[in-house]
């Protein structure tokens, strides 16, 4: 096996707690001694981007460079991909050089056949389907935070898109109880509903798919949003603010059925006033920056489970 995450659909329970255990270590050894490591001393990422990207390239870029490794940065236009080249021969070519793919798509068939065509590991930094490096740093805080999993209530509130799909999966694997709120049209796809539900009823936890974000939120610990235009859906900005906002945005109204002491989760960029109010982003339940960190946190523990597994 390779060990390639394109969704947390190819890790079990285990191998997520574990890949959470690994981060919580490299935090605590990043704050008390710094990043002298010289674990992945001579390996190199390589690194696709098709879309922008903040957070993703930073996060995975510093993990290499903390760990003793090397980051290349391969913008989609500067491939040959550009010109026509085909993912398959491109996955056959990188895996000559380095010696782990990370890709940042659109489409979610772009990054299967990365993997499917690559001969090393291949990580999903983002497509339109999955985000999972991104939902393994989210479950991290909750951990953090609430010092448990199995048990708690996520809620999450607003488009059905890459970060729902990807938490229904994580949460349901773990025992966590997940209520989603979505307007008519916009839930997540049936067929991983259908696998999360599968998951849930094997660790005794709950789904909850509804259009309703008061019945969503009532007594959630940790309530999550995204933002309501994804990168690839800007043309469709209009439609979508009419039937996202205002009912869909997280603000003091909407968190009054949540517990008193939920916290507030976002994975970023966020747009003030839209998905989220500034009261609730910037106020005492955020804790959407040890969020951003953690991404860092889990790139390395997710890296070194790849490249140094031993």
């Amino acid at each position: 096996m390779k060990g390639d995450l394109l969704s947390l659909r190819d890790l079990d329970e285990n191998e997520i707690l574990s890949l959470l255990d690994l981060s919580l270590f490299l935090k605590n050894q990043y704050r008390e001694i710094g990043s002298n490591s010289k674990c992945l001393n001579g390996k190199i990422l390589g690194m696709i981007f098709q879309k922008p990207s903040t957070r993703t390239r930073i996060s995975f870029e510093t993990a290499m460079l903390h760990l003793g490794g090397h980051a290349i940065n391969l913008s989609s236009n500067e491939l040959q991909l550009s010109r026509g080249e085909s993912i398959e021969d491109t996955a056959k070519t990188l895996s000559l050089y380095v010696n782990v793919l990370m890709a940042r798509v659109y489409a979610h068939e772009d990054i299967e056949k990365l993997s499917n065509f690559a001969t090393i590991p291949v990580i999903n930094g983002l497509s339109d389907l999955f985000h999972p490096c991104q939902i393994l740093a989210d479950l991290q805080t909750i951990l953090e935070y609430k010092q448990k999993l199995k048990g708690i209530k996520l809620t999450y509130i607003g488009d059905g898109n890459n970060i729902c799909n990807d938490l229904l999966l994580g949460c349901s694997k773990l025992g966590i109880n997940i209520s989603v709120a979505t307007p008519v049209g916009f839930e997540p796809l049936d067929w991983i509903t259908d696998i999360a539900r599968t998951e849930s009823k094997r660790n005794n936890s709950c789904i909850l798919i509804t259009s309703d974000p008061n019945e969503a939120i009532v007594d959630a610990d940790v309530v999550v949003t995204d933002t309501h235009i994804s990168i690839g859906k800007e043309n469709e900005i209009h439609s979508r603010e009419k039937l996202f906002f205002p009912r869909y945005q997280v603000n003091d109204d909407l968190v009054k059925f949540a517990k008193k002491d939920y916290i507030f989760m976002h994975c970023l960029p966020a747009k003030r006033g839209k998905e989220v109010s500034p009261s609730i982003i910037d106020g005492p339940h955020s804790v959407v920056w040890t969020e951003a960190e953690n991404r860092l946190h889990v790139q390395k523990a997710l890296l070194l489970k790849q490249l140094n597994p031993q």
